[in-house]
């Protein structure tokens, strides 16, 4: 599976609509300069739950540009509703609890290998192990300042915690499910085409929780401007 790039068709989508009532559909964009789609893990990613936070912030910035914004989340519609009830953002968010929209644009999962495995055969994306995932993602946070470095696990249980975040039996089957699944955000025109892309962890998994910052994301969106 291969993340699509700058240059290519965006696939269409129709997901329910979590802060509202009907569906989401990248065809309600066409008629419009165009829309940054950021999909996501589960609620049980605290790193995808602050982007989604923060393109609320950057939503502002991006409508003066004339780009709408869109959040996939992969969780269940009523779930997404009950958390996004008490944390509302203000940008259109979609549920995609099966990740059928991260796989349309080409966002895989890494396949966890046994520790033992053939190293040859431990190849990101496609695959990796728990051993080498903790290995290689432990590194000081910026997220905590201050603390330790610590790998991905211990840093999103201490993430979670300072968020007062406890997972329900729907975030922990989403995270048996999708935990190694792939985020990506795609810049997209009126005419359905790509025109930039930011692909989480693209070349290692201690890249992983690695998102654009507002200043590239608004650069895009400008540059977006620039072609019409």
């Amino acid at each position: 599976m291969h993340a699509l790039q700058a240059g290519d068709s965006a696939p269409d989508f129709e997901l329910p609509a979590v802060n509202r009532d009907g569906v989401v559909t990248l065809a309600d964009y066409r008629s419009r300069h165009g829309v940054l789609v950021a999909l996501f893990r589960g609620l049980h990613c605290p790193f995808c739950r602050r982007q989604i936070a923060r393109l609320s912030a950057t939503r502002e910035a991006l409508a003066r540009e004339g780009v709408d914004t869109v959040a996939i989340v992969n969780t269940p519609l009523e779930r997404a509703r009950q958390y996004f009830q008490y944390r509302p953002v203000r940008l259109e968010l979609a549920a995609d609890p099966d990740t059928r929209t991260h796989q349309a644009f080409g966002l895989g999962k890494a396949a966890v290998l046994p520790d033992d495995a053939d190293p040859n055969q431990v190849r990101w994306p496609q695959t990796t192990t728990i051993a080498t995932f903790i290995e290689v993602t432990t590194m000081p946070r910026p997220e905590l300042p201050g603390a330790p470095p610590m790998n991905i696990f211990a840093a999103m249980d201490t993430l979670n915690k300072a968020d007062g975040f406890a997972a329900t039996e729907v975030d922990q089957r989403i995270a048996e499910a999708h935990g190694m699944q792939r985020t990506g955000h795609f810049l997209i025109d009126a005419a359905g085409t790509i025109r930039w892309a930011f692909i989480e962890a693209p070349d290692g998994p201690e890249e992983v929780c690695r998102f654009p910052g507002d200043d590239e994301i608004i650069a895009a969106a400008r540059g977006l401007g620039a072609g019409r």
